[in-house]
């Protein structure tokens, strides 16, 4: 089996080969397996350079440069694998959520292909995708059932999965992803943009206990970090003598770089006490879990991971490789891989909408 995989859901336009080393292996659901899909290439161009003087990402402009990309990108994943278009048996991509002229530009590239080179076609959720990253590593696999934090700049969720393919979200944020947190934490603290290398890099010469933050008080499993936000903004003003009319972007000119590396660290420990806190409410309503899987470009916060090899000492606990912590086409194969295994249902190319076979729920 060999797979075409693309990535277009927000700044990375990516495509990668997975295949697996049995092609006559079948999954039942119902049981966990003990291989996973081979990364044969992994081909990601990132934008991050372009939006990193603006601070964000801007999706009229991701779109043009995913359009620019997409063909080189493929060309390269299948060169990079030593492959053509026959030896593809065949393609996924993602379909949602994300951006929608990013999105566009990947779903037409895949349907186009699918039809000209008559492959089926498996429209992937990028969530699903994220919690597959986990998959990509041969030594260890999760075991179902399973507990996934997923974390990124737009979502922060706990999904419970029973087996393969099936998912139940049972907390989610309701404002502002602990990414996006860390995105604005970042500019308030004049650190540059991706906000999470930033603060993770600005707070290795910080204090996590100088400037005690809030945590939220949300019933159940969900999450809200706007609260924190502001907290570290309230305190940077206090801490700099300002009053509470000062705008955000004035403030960093007034801070040292060690009271920036106090904030940074004091927030970053904050953000991921809460993280461990809610997953660990979860962990207690479903004891009958095995593993316990992150995924999501948070994921890759080396304070996150360590705090949460201490945190759940009893349970076996999955970190994505860094490299496939952020958006990669390679997670997007394997997701398609498992779906192909369990004898998922390939997409029309044809039809207008691509739907998902198997909903995150």
């Amino acid at each position: 089996m060999k797979i075409l995989a693309i990535e277009t859901s927000c700044d990375e336009t990516a495509a990668a080969i997975i295949g697996d080393l049995d092609n006559t292996q079948s999954l039942n659901p119902t049981t966990n397996i003990t291989s996973s899909p081979q990364i044969l290439s992994n081909v990601v161009v990132s934008q991050i350079d372009i939006f990193a003087a603006y601070g964000g990402v801007i999706p009229e402009v991701a779109a043009r440069s995913h359009l620019e990309a997409i063909l080189p990108v493929t060309h390269k994943a299948l060169d990079d694998a030593h492959l053509t278009k026959d030896d593809i048996d065949y393609i996924a991509v993602t379909y949602a959520p994300g951006l929608l002229g990013s999105l566009l530009i990947g779903t037409l590239t895949a349907r186009t292909l699918a039809i000209l080179w008559h492959k089926p076609l498996y429209a992937v959720h990028h969530l699903k995708s994220h919690i597959y990253s986990n998959w990509l590593q041969e030594q260890c696999i999760p075991t179902f059932p399973l507990l996934s934090l997923v974390i990124s700049g737009g979502h922060t969720q706990i999904i419970y999965m029973p087996e393969h393919n099936h998912f139940e979200i049972i907390g989610t944020t309701r404002d502002d992803a602990v990414g996006e947190c860390f995105d604005k934490v970042a500019k308030i603290l004049g650190l540059p943009y991706p906000g999470g290398p930033s603060i993770a890099k600005c707070a290795e010469q910080g204090d996590p206990t100088k400037y005690p933050l809030p945590h939220p008080k949300i019933d159940g499993l969900d999450f809200s970090f706007s609260g924190l936000k502001t907290a570290v903004l309230r305190a940077v003003q206090s801490a700099c003598n300002l009053p509470i009319t000062t705008p955000s972007h004035e403030l960093a000119s007034h801070l040292t770089d060690q009271q920036k590396s106090d904030f940074a660290a004091s927030f970053q420990s904050t953000a991921c006490d809460i993280l461990l806190e809610k997953l660990n409410s979860a962990l207690q309503l479903h004891p009958e879990v095995n593993s316990i899987v992150f995924a999501g470009g948070v994921s890759a916060n080396q304070a996150l991971r360590l705090k949460a090899q201490k945190y759940f000492t009893n349970s076996k606990v999955f970190f994505p490789e860094p490299k496939f912590s952020g958006d990669n086409a390679a997670m997007v194969g394997a997701a398609a891989y498992y779906e192909i295994l369990s004898g998922v249902t390939p997409v029309d190319p044809y039809q207008l909408n691509i739907l998902p076979r198997t909903p995150i729920k």
